[in-house]
C-alpha cells in the first residue's frame, strides 16, 4: 500500500480527473499536455503529486473547458461557480442555511447530482438523490462531496467531522486519499449516497469576511482538497502501535513511551507539538472502530462496549456522545435505515 504523505495527492486521483475529458486519440496524457503540463506526472502506480500541482490541474482543466467538476455530470459547472457558492454564502447566517443554499445550487448546475439536508434529531445527513438511477463513479461522488464539505468547513470556521460517508457505486481499487480527507468510515454498494455528521454543527454561525473570502479564494481549490495526515508523524506511529492490539490491552502513556524510545515528557512535548494528545488519539480510534461496528446489526451494544475496554455499555454511551455528538442507538438506526 502506498504511504500518504502531507500534502500530496495519489497519481491515480489525477489520472481520475482527466478520465472526463479523455476521448478517442486523446488520452490522460495528451488531456496533460493539452493544459500544458508533462504526461510525465501519470508514470508510477505509487507517484503522488503535490497538492498545489493538482490544484493547477484542476483550474486549468475549468478554465480550458468551461467545466468545475471534471465533466461528469449531466450539465458542467460552469467556471465561477465555487466563487459564486463563497460568495452568497457568507451571506447566510448559519452553516445550515449555507448547506442548503449550496445543496440547490448544485443541484440546478450540475442537473444529476441533488442534494437534500435532512435534520433527524442529534444527527443530520446529506443525501443525494441522482435522477436517472445509475450510480457514478466513485471519483465524482468524491469532488461533490469536497465542494459541498471543504466549503462548510470553511464557513463554519472549523473542521466538521464526517461519522460515515456513503456510496452507491462499488469501491474503486484506490481509496487510501479518500479515507484521509473524508473519514475513515466509507461504506461502498450503498442504497444511498450520503455523509453523516452531527446536527450540531448546522447551528454554528457564518461569520466570514469579504476580506475572508478573497484570502480564502486565492488559495481555492488547493485549501479544500484535503487535510493529509503526515504518515511520519508521531500520532501515526502511535495508532499503527494502537491499531495492532485490543483497547483493552493499549498501553498507559509511560509504558507507550518506553515502547517508543523515549522518555515520557518527550512524548508529551512532541504530542503537543503536533496539536494532540494521547488520550484524544485513543477516543479517536475508539469512534473509528464504534462506527464501523454499530453498522453491523449482528454485534450488540453490550459487545461493542467490551471489545473497545468500556466498564459498562452506559459508559460506552456516555463516550460516544461526547466523540459524536449524538448515541449509539440513533446512530445505529439512521447507518441501517430504521431511523
Amino acid at each position: 500500500m502506498a504511504v500518504v504523505h502531507k500534502d500530496t495527492i495519489s497519481v491515480c486521483l489525477v489520472k481520475e480527473a482527466l478520465l472526463g475529458f479523455t476521448r478517442p486519440g486523446l488520452d490522460a496524457g495528451a488531456v496533460l499536455a493539452s493544459i500544458g503540463l508533462s504526461p510525465s506526472l501519470l508514470n508510477g502506480p505509487d507517484l503522488r503529486v503535490p497538492v498545489e500541482l493538482y490544484s493547477s490541474i484542476w483550474l486549468r482543466l475549468a478554465a480550458a473547458h468551461d467545466d468545475e467538476f471534471f465533466a461528469m455530470a449531466a450539465r458542467p459547472l460552469r467556471l465561477g461557480s465555487f466563487n459564486f457558492l463563497c460568495r452568497t454564502g457568507i451571506t447566510q447566517p448559519t452553516v445550515q442555511q449555507a448547506l442548503i443554499h449550496t445543496l440547490n445550487f448544485l443541484g440546478l448546475m450540475l442537473g444529476n447530482f441533488e442534494g437534500r439536508l435532512i435534520r433527524s434529531r442529534s444527527l443530520a445527513e446529506v443525501v443525494l438523490r441522482e435522477p436517472g438511477g445509475q450510480a457514478q463513479r466513485p471519483f465524482a461522488y468524491f469532488t461533490y462531496w469536497m465542494i459541498v464539505h471543504g466549503l462548510a468547513c470553511w464557513l463554519a470556521g472549523r473542521r466538521i467531522p464526517l461519522l460515515a460517508v456513503e456510496l452507491r457505486c462499488t469501491e474503486p481499487e484506490y481509496i487510501g486519499d479518500y479515507r484521509v480527507m473524508f473519514s475513515e468510515n466509507l461504506r461502498f454498494a450503498r442504497p444511498t449516497t450520503r455523509i453523516i455528521f452531527a446536527a450540531e454543527a448546522l447551528d454554528l454561525p457564518v461569520r466570514r469576511s469579504e476580506a475572508d473570502m478573497q484570502a480564502f479564494l486565492a488559495q481555492a481549490p488547493a485549501n479544500i482538497l484535503v487535510r493529509y495526515r503526515d504518515a511520519n508523524s508521531l500520532a501515526s506511529q502511535i495508532k499503527t502501535v494502537l491499531r495492532g492490539l485490543r483497547p483493552r490491552d493499549w498501553p498507559i502513556s509511560d509504558q507507550l513511551a518506553r515502547s517508543l524510545c523515549m522518555s515520557p515528557s518527550t512524548l508529551r512535548r512532541r504530542l503537543a507539538a503536533e496539536g494532540l494528545q494521547y488520550q484524544a488519539i485513543k477516543d479517536s480510534l475508539r469512534e473509528e472502530q464504534a462506527t464501523r461496528w454499530l453498522a453491523d446489526p449482528a454485534i450488540s451494544y453490550a459487545d461493542i462496549a467490551e471489545q473497545l475496554g468500556f466498564a459498562d455499555v452506559s459508559a460506552f454511551y456516555k463516550a460516544f456522545r461526547k466523540w459524536t455528538g449524538t448515541n449509539p442507538g440513533h446512530y445505529r438506526q439512521l447507518i441501517l435505515g430504521d431511523g
